[in-house]
């Protein structure tokens, strides 16, 4: 490997991770200005449809589920459809934006490995058994003030509980995409595609507010959700694993809750408690941990 194409997949690397860090704020931003999940997610799969529904007619046969066959592709837009884009960013409506990139990505990595070893008796090994471990001491104290509802945080415990049902949703998609033996590009755009039809049932079942909101506001979203975190983002990650493999393109992921953190402060004013704040880097530090241990892929 040459040092131009080390340095793209780390400048790949980083831009995926700045990407996934803004989003939390993204989304906490659309239900501070009358969002409601609802539009955000009806916007980020309408966006991401019309970005990848050229690309999929082209490559995709059958259309739109390719080589994953329909009933397996409409397991995964179950999971990772507007279900899953409805808990994550209803949980922007209790809680700050730095919990959700501390609480769903340390949570994916546990229930994973969990799930690994009670479908396939598969077991992590002892590195990363200690990374997992400290990852639930970080997300135990940087919960504390909201689980004790405190005056800082009244309210975040309802979301942090639905970013912990974000990281099953993601981690049962995991080992599924994984016995399955899924491309990522396909799982993408069939989940996209698949999601659209999905969409009138959240018009008919939950508020929406989009006729109320300025259009620079649903722009916004749609373009950030949909194009940059729905299309690019994958497209980056892809070219990090392409260049610099799997296991050290998951070595990029403890920057979302740093990027998160640093762009709350910056759009939102929000910034993390002192509690808060060692309960980040007890996380990051487990991410470290676990990523690095050999199991980690």
């Amino acid at each position: 490997m040459t040092s131009r194409t080390q340095w793209l997949g780390i400048l790949c690397g980083l831009a995926t991770a700045l990407i996934w860090g803004v989003q939390s704020v993204a989304s906490r931003h659309a239900m501070l200005v009358g969002l409601s999940p609802a539009d955000v997610t009806i916007l980020r799969f309408l966006a991401a449809s019309a970005v990848l529904l050229p690309w999929a007619l082209k490559t995709m046969r059958p259309f739109p589920v390719g080589s994953i066959g329909w009933p397996r592709a409409w397991i995964i837009a179950l999971l990772i459809g507007p279900l899953y884009s409805l808990v994550l960013v209803g949980g922007a409506a209790f809680a700050p934006a730095l919990h959700s990139s501390i609480i769903s990505p340390g949570l994916i990595p546990v229930f994973t490995a969990l799930a690994v070893f009670l479908v396939t008796g598969e077991r992590a090994g002892r590195m990363r058994l200690l990374g997992l471990g400290v990852i639930l001491t970080g997300i135990a104290i940087f919960s504390r003030d909201a689980l004790a509802v405190t005056a800082a945080r009244p309210g975040a415990w309802i979301g942090d509980l639905l970013f912990v049902l974000v990281a099953v949703l993601w981690s049962v998609f995991g080992l599924l995409a994984r016995q399955w033996k899924l491309n990522s590009l396909e799982i993408t755009m069939a989940s996209c595609l698949l999601s659209v039809p999905l969409l009138p049932l959240l018009v008919l079942a939950l508020p929406v507010n989009l006729l109320h909101v300025p259009l620079p506001e649903i722009l916004l979203q749609a373009f950030y959700q949909g194009v940059l975190v729905g299309v690019v983002a994958l497209y980056l990650y892809a070219r990090t694993v392409a260049t610099l493999g799997a296991g050290k393109a998951t070595l990029f992921l403890p920057l979302v809750p740093v990027a998160t953190a640093a762009a709350s402060a910056l759009f939102l004013a929000e910034t993390p408690t002192p509690t808060e704040l060692i309960g980040m880097a007890v996380v990051v530090t487990g991410m470290l941990i676990a990523f690095r241990s050999p199991s980690a892929g």
